[in-house]
């Protein structure tokens, strides 16, 4: 079994919310568990969530903050967070040597690669899975470790 098949069966399992499953192919047997319990499709799905931040307001001129403050709420309302999918170790590149996936300012599509998740020795791609869009911020140190659900990167729609 070589990794690609692997991690296709930890996607499954993280798509699917199984606690545990076992594969056998001749001498080779691998087991992967998730450390909860069930949880349905529907939690799993959606990655993005809009962005709740409240625009920084500065003490200026009444004038300049309404104007600055539509402006930020209008920003924060273009504004997509890009969530972890799975609890592991985040990294921005493929290898030490290797190019980011992304960086801030470029433009992203449905099916690229932003980052890796390792988990249990496994190296998970993690691809986008919205529109069209503009990443604004990394929100994650390279090899820092990650939450389910935790904010990874700041996408702007385009």
């Amino acid at each position: 079994m070589d990794l690609k098949q692997i991690q296709e069966l930890v996607k499954i399992v993280n798509k699917t919310g199984i606690s545990e499953l076992s594969v056998k192919e001749g001498d080779f047997e691998i087991t992967i568990k998730t450390g909860g319990t069930f949880q349905p499709m529907q939690q799993m799905q959606p990655m993005m969530q809009y962005a709740q931040a409240a625009p920084e307001v500065k003490t200026e001129t009444k004038s300049e903050t309404t104007a600055e403050t539509q402006a930020a709420q209008a920003k924060a309302d273009n504004l997509l967070t890009f969530r972890s999918p799975m609890i592991g170790t985040f990294y921005r590149k493929p290898g030490p040597d290797k190019d980011v996936f992304v960086k801030v300012g470029d433009t992203i599509k449905k099916g690229d690669v932003l980052c890796i998740i390792e988990a249990m020795k496994l190296f998970n791609e993690i691809e986008y899975d919205g529109d069209s869009g503009k990443v604004v911020k990394i929100l994650v140190d390279e090899s820092s470790p990650v939450e389910y659900d935790q904010p990874l990167f700041l996408i702007e729609k385009v």
